[in-house]
């Protein structure tokens, strides 16, 4: 690929420092993004996960809040992100052998994506799963943090995987 066959980051202005994209332009639609992670852990303290058995009591109750409201505070973390009309935030968890998948879905009617959000409440929900098992696994791993799907807007629907080259 040539520099000129290069996308161009889209919050870099033409001097090359940053600068928050403009949108005013852009026409409002349903926006819908989600995103995967996955804490990876021991099969013990799962164990104590699934029967609320953790020191600091049910961790996937306090990482699905904080998961709700790491997606609502996501311009205020990533600076150039816009701030959205969040309508709908929804935060799941799959639970395995040794592992926690943390899934995210984020909905808004507005002029720009919820990817940053999706992806803000998956580190969010991750990020408090290990602080509510570090005190029985100070080694457990947080990994895999994706957007798996996309939907709305003028570059229309996206799936992980799907029409991507190798």
């Amino acid at each position: 690929m040539t520099t000129s066959d290069a996308p161009s980051l889209t919050h870099l202005r033409h001097d090359g420092t940053a600068a928050m994209v403009d949108v005013s332009d852009k026409a409002v639609t349903t926006r819908e993004a989600t995103a995967i992670g996955t804490v990876n852990t021991t099969a013990a303290v799962m164990k104590l996960l699934g029967t609320g058995g953790l020191p600091k009591g049910d961790a996937l109750a306090v990482a699905r809040v904080a998961g709700i409201m790491g997606a609502k505070k996501t311009p205020e973390l990533i600076p150039l992100c816009h701030p959205l009309p969040i309508s709908k935030v929804t935060v799941d968890f799959e639970l395995g052998e040794t592992f926690v998948k943390v899934l995210a879905s984020v909905k808004t009617r507005g002029v720009t994506g919820v990817e940053m959000e999706a992806l803000t409440a998956v580190s969010v929900a991750a990020l408090s799963v290990y602080d509510m098992i570090k005190a029985v696994d100070k080694h457990a791993v947080i990994s895999g943090i994706q957007v798996l799907a996309k939907s709305g807007g003028k570059s229309g629907d996206w799936i992980a995987g799907e029409g991507q080259g190798s």
